[in-house]
């Protein structure tokens, strides 16, 4: 998930497969190892029934300004 902004989106709604109870985020590049300001989601976010860009199960994440999140089935 990338965000080109210089805002970070708090609360931002991704939609994923509802087969992956929940999402592990595995690498930001905002992170402060990398010179970043370091607004990240450490903790395991779980999925909701809730539909979002086409799929059935959403999860809500906090999006860093300019940069890019991994995730990984948790």
């Amino acid at each position: 998930v990338s965000n080109f902004s210089p805002v970070v989106r708090h609360a931002y709604r991704l939609g994923v497969p509802d087969s992956v109870p929940a999402w592990q985020e595995t690498l930001n590049t905002d992170s402060a190892r990398y010179g970043g300001s370091d607004v990240t989601d450490p903790e395991v976010v779980k999925a909701e029934s809730r539909p979002a860009h086409g799929r059935s199960a959403s999860i809500r994440l906090t999006l860093p300004p300019l940069s890019t999140l991994w995730l990984r089935p948790a």
